[in-house]
Parts: structure tokens; sequence; C-alpha cells
């Protein structure tokens, strides 16, 4: 299972010719087929139906959006978190598209693939394959603070811990201590 990221260190990645059943996040469908789309994003998903997202993919978003979409046969809800949480990032409402996807990958495969999970920009820029693009930030606008990433995926890390995440980076990427965890390792983007 290749769960996909939109960080930048993607970048030049030919996603449809890696062979697995693959979960993307929101406009990935611009480009790639994925199996699972997760856009938890109210635009997002709009976007992915009304252009077709791959077709024969499944659209995951928010049980707050999924009544607009009833008529989509495609359309699931993203997963329960499997967890209950007392601070803010606990809450699923502030889940994001990658975390989800994170997941339904746990959920799915007891071997998980992580790719363009980024985390951390190298120019304090944001970090996006479709930054300048319909639904996403200016490139000029500050990197998106990854606090709430770093720990809602490492919540996955914990709770899954007899699944296998390999995460798929540039060399000079660092792995957040709090993702220290057995069945998490780290390897470079060639070796994907």
């Amino acid at each position: 299972m290749l769960v996909i990221g939109n960080g930048e260190s993607r970048k030049g990645i030919d996603i449809n010719a890696i062979q697995d059943t693959k979960i993307g996040c929101n406009a990935i469908h611009r480009d790639y087929h994925v199996n699972h789309l997760i856009c938890v994003d109210r635009r997002m998903v709009k976007e992915a139906i009304e252009q077709g997202a791959n077709e024969h993919a499944l659209v995951y978003t928010r049980e707050d959006w999924i009544g607009n979409y009833k008529q989509h046969k495609r359309i699931r809800t993203v997963p329960d978190l499997p967890y209950v949480g007392s601070d803010r990032w606990d809450e699923p409402f502030q889940w994001g598209s990658g975390p989800y996807a994170m997941l339904l990958g746990a959920k799915l495969s007891p071997d998980v693939k992580l790719l363009g999970f980024d985390l951390h920009s190298k120019t304090n820029k944001v970090n996006n394959v479709y930054k300048d693009t319909s639904g996403y930030d200016a490139s000029t606008k500050h990197a998106v603070d990854p606090r709430y990433w770093i720990h809602q995926i490492g919540k996955v890390f914990e709770l899954y811990r007899k699944r296998k995440f390999t995460i798929y980076q540039t060399k000079d990427w660092k792995l957040p201590k709090t993702w220290n965890y057995p069945n998490v390792s780290v390897d470079t983007i060639d070796n994907l």
C-alpha cells in the first residue's frame, strides 16, 4: 500500500509506474490514478467529483460533507479515529487529508509505504506540489506548521504497531523524535 502526500519531495516520481494500491490526497487526481482519494476539504471533494477524478477511485471525505454527495456511489466517509484525545489536534475535524490517508492505509494493509510526507519546508514557504493552483495556497505564503500532522500521524504509528511503515524521503530528511517506533523506518526515495 502506497500512501501519497503532496510534499515536494515526490516531484519527478512517476506514481502511475508504481504497482502498489495507492491512497492519495486532494488534488493528486489531477496528475495520477489512485485507488483511494482522501478529500476532507469541501472544495477538494467537489473538484474531485466534478472532474471525474479517477473514475474508479473511492473518494473519502468528512461525515459533515457526505450528505452533499449521497448520489455518488464512490463517496465514503473517512475512517473514525481509533482513539479519543483531550487536545484540539485529537478532534476528528482537526485531522487533515494526509493523516486520514495514513489512517486508511493502516486499516487496509500490514505494509504501508509513505511518499511525499515532507512535514517541513526547506524554504519557510509552502511545501506542496499544488501550490499556486486552485484550492491551494500561494507559493509566497508561509509554510504550514506541521505539529498537528506530526502528532496525528504519530498516533497512527503508535496505535497500529503491528503494521510496518516505511517512509521514503530525501537523504537529508529527519524522522520526528515522536515517530521513533520499531514499526517505522526511513528509506531513500531512490529505493521506492
